[in-house]
């Protein structure tokens, strides 16, 4: 008996809330108005259980099979791409590619020994994903990777690139309702 009266003073409750607020216009809604979506450039992060450099080579162990993707100010998003699909940016068919322009991008590798971490700044070229295994030509712009030996970063800068990318399907490039 006391559950039911419980029950009923809990109904009459939320009924005499809902009773109390104000009747008013309800907000328009757009519902079904499709928006055009901004592609804005996107900043490219893959993780690896490990890297090494040598020579004009980067070779990264255990990489992840998604990267990070994030936007800058003023959209400020994030997401994942597959690495394989970001590979195909190195292709050949746009006049774009970065086969003909390629990206900067910094590696950090973390050294176990010491915990300090190694840094060298590349330009990336000529991709090549075996499993788990990623291998880049490099042009080694500044540091080294020393004896480093941990989980290791790659930051790809794609700056200065056209804003319209192939990539925008892959989610390279984060793809957001305008800003109002």
């Amino acid at each position: 008996m006391r559950i039911l009266v419980l029950a009923l003073a809990a109904v009459i409750g939320l009924s005499a809330g809902a009773a109390a607020q104000a009747p008013g216009p309800s907000p328009a809604k757009t519902i079904g108005t499709p928006q055009q979506p901004l592609i804005v450039p996107s900043m490219i992060v893959l993780n690896a259980k490990g890297a090494t450099l040598s020579g004009s080579e980067l070779t990264l162990d255990g990489v992840s099979p998604n990267a990070i993707v994030f936007a800058d100010r003023p959209i400020r998003a994030a997401g994942h791409a597959l690495t394989a699909h970001l590979l195909t940016e190195w292709g050949d068919g746009a006049h774009d590619s970065f086969a003909k322009d390629p990206p900067n991008a910094t590696i950090s590798v973390l050294n176990k020994a010491n915990a300090s971490v190694a840094d060298a700044v590349v330009v990336l070229k000529a991709p090549r994903l075996d499993g788990d295994r990623l291998t880049f030509d490099v042009a080694v712009l500044e540091g080294d990777l020393g004896q480093a030996d941990g989980p290791a970063t790659v930051f790809i800068d794609i700056i200065d690139l056209p804003m319209a990318r192939r990539t925008a399907r892959h989610s390279a490039w984060y793809a957001a309702a305008r800003q109002r």
